[in-house]
């Protein structure tokens, strides 16, 4: 645990914590998903403003959670460039380790054309994070649910990062707080992070009032901005990324990291 967590980590302790079987409650049927960047700096005042608010997620006694990532993608980066380029049923492939509950998944993330993210995922074995291609029900899932023949796959992305996660005391929204986040590049070799970043994530029921964490963010000049961590993870560490669209993203990110 680094000081930047050790300068909320009381304002965690204060809150009520919630297990995961608990969380379970938590089912948004028809949901909005809206991201925020912000900087780090204000995680504390942040997570002040809302704890009377919000339950904390723990994991063995532990709010903070870490996670471990891998994208795939073809040689030509036909996915990351997809959303680069703005069109819609586009897919993104990875396998993800969950490292506080020892559990390993292969996702598949689909994006339709009304915009709605969709992710189906199956469970593999911790063991075979490396070699996710190789497991046979991963094989046959890939090529029952996406264009992508197995064989054009590469590991492209890997990240980590962790992860507080919230849920209000209604047990209608669902917030994911990711920090830390540093990107390894397994085609190029090139590492690269973004630990003066928070990426924020709110869920709710379509059609809810504004909650108190996205009172607390305006109140903190926080604007949503949508941000995927493969696609800048990518512009960051592939000199042959297109990444035109997002430099604005870029930028931002910058101007955080040399405050």
């Amino acid at each position: 645990m680094d000081q930047g967590f050790d300068s909320c980590h009381s304002v965690l302790n204060q809150m009520r914590p919630i297990g995961l079987d608990d969380m379970k409650a938590v089912r948004l049927m028809n949901r909005v998903d809206q991201k925020y960047m912000a900087s780090a700096d204000i995680l504390e005042e942040l997570l002040g403003r809302i704890a009377d608010s919000y339950y904390v997620q723990h994991i063995d006694g532990n709010p903070l959670a870490p996670y471990k990532t891998l994208y795939f993608d073809t040689e030509d980066l036909s996915m990351y460039t997809m959303h680069h380029n703005q069109k819609l049923n586009r897919q993104k492939l990875r396998v993800r380790t969950y490292r506080s509950t020892n559990t390993t998944f292969f996702e598949i993330k689909n994006k339709d054309n009304k915009k709605k993210t969709r992710k189906i995922r199956i469970p593999v074995d911790v063991s075979m994070f490396d070699h996710v291609l190789d497991v046979p029900e991963v094989s046959n899932f890939v090529n029952e649910n996406t264009p992508y023949p197995v064989v054009s796959l590469h590991q492209c992305l890997e990240n980590r990062f962790e992860r507080i996660t919230l849920v209000d005391k209604g047990m209608s929204e669902r917030i994911t707080i990711d920090r830390g986040i540093t990107f390894h590049n397994r085609a190029t070799n090139i590492d690269a992070d973004i630990k003066k970043l928070l990426v924020i994530e709110v869920k709710h029921e379509v059609g809810a009032p504004l909650s108190d964490i996205e009172r607390a963010l305006h109140e903190l000049h926080v604007l949503p901005r949508r941000m995927s961590k493969y696609c800048i993870g990518t512009a960051l560490t592939d000199p042959s990324a297109k990444y035109n669209r997002f430099k604005p993203k870029l930028l931002f990110i910058e101007k955080i990291h040399t405050i």
